[in-house]
């Protein structure tokens, strides 16, 4: 997750001259968080990804007006969520995809773990926004793949094009 987000932070610190980063890390609670805590600490214990997605929509509302901003929201994670969190994760998502141009989803399983149980599959059945990606890597080679997706249908968002 880390080498993802340390790509797609390099890609977007390159292609645009100004923008406004912000890091969100979250396990049960979330919060706002350095780009060094970010890229540096790692939390562990239970997940309930909806507390990332609203502390995200949190920030959106009080910083990020989306009449004046681009807003392009991404999560990289293993899929593993308390289950009683994914209605409230996928309601979060959904608000997520209404108030950013885009906001992707990348997966990282090891090749050999394939339950399906994962939050990605809770994903697909149930948002059908056209600004939502989901990516999914199983190893280091897949990262690259999967921010290359990410990006064709952030162009796709931006450029008009369908």
């Amino acid at each position: 997750a880390r080498s993802f987000y340390f790509l797609l932070y390099q890609f977007l610190r390159l292609r645009y001259s100004s923008v406004s980063v912000v890091f969100v890390a979250h396990t049960t609670t979330a919060k706002e968080v350095s780009e060094k805590e970010f890229f540096h600490r790692g939390e562990s214990g239970g997940t309930y990804i909806s507390s990332g997605y609203l502390k995200a929509l949190e920030i959106i509302e009080e910083r990020y007006n989306p009449a004046n901003w681009n807003i392009y929201a991404f999560h990289c994670s293993d899929g593993d969520n308390w289950s009683e969190d994914n209605k409230k994760a996928i309601e979060a998502a959904i608000k997520l995809c209404e108030v950013c141009n885009l906001f992707g989803y990348g997966e990282i399983t090891p090749g050999y773990y394939s339950s399906g149980s994962t939050i990605k599959a809770e994903f697909k059945k149930n948002i059908k926004n056209n600004n939502f990606v989901i990516v999914s890597m199983s190893k280091k080679d897949d990262i690259v793949p999967g921010l290359k997706k990410l990006l064709e249908k952030e162009g796709e968002q931006v450029g008009g094009a369908s």
